[in-house]
């Protein structure tokens, strides 16, 4: 007869091996961070830049298998369940892309571009976001010709 604690031990390894005690971790781990979320201090809304942004991340969360990260990121930035339609993206970005970049995130495109592109003598002039947080650098200080 098994003892209790090989009887865990034995519904441990299951659960790992079949990928549902990481599901289970981060999904105790989304709610803590829901019940502790204090409804006090609003979080900023979900502009459409943070949408795309959490969208971005959570492609490449999925595609490095970061299962519980993702469960974590929707949770608390109440991004939709669903994921947005990749070609959607890739529309709002303006981004065109080929056979070859479909198969990785479209972060990892981004970041290559930026990574390997030598325009504007190796730099990007980036202007303030649309999010109503006050004066932005880009509005009060020198543009990209300075």
């Amino acid at each position: 007869m098994a003892t209790t604690s090989e009887l865990k031990c034995v519904l441990r390894d299951t659960l790992e091996s079949r990928g549902v005690l990481g599901q289970l971790k981060a999904r105790i781990r989304a709610e803590v961070f829901s019940a502790l979320d204090d409804q006090r201090e609003p979080r900023p809304p979900l502009s459409h830049e943070n949408l795309i942004i959490n969208e971005l991340i959570r492609e490449y969360l999925d595609f490095n298998k970061y299962k519980y990260t993702t469960s974590v990121l929707t949770a608390e930035s109440g991004q939709p369940e669903a994921p947005l339609d990749r070609q959607f993206l890739a529309n709002e970005l303006k981004v065109i892309e080929d056979a070859s970049s479909k198969s990785v995130p479209l972060l990892y495109g981004l970041v290559s571009h930026f990574l390997n592109s030598s325009d504007n003598r190796g730099k990007v002039f980036l202007r303030g976001s649309s999010l109503p947080t006050g004066p932005i650098a880009s509005d009060t200080g020198p543009g990209p010709d300075a």
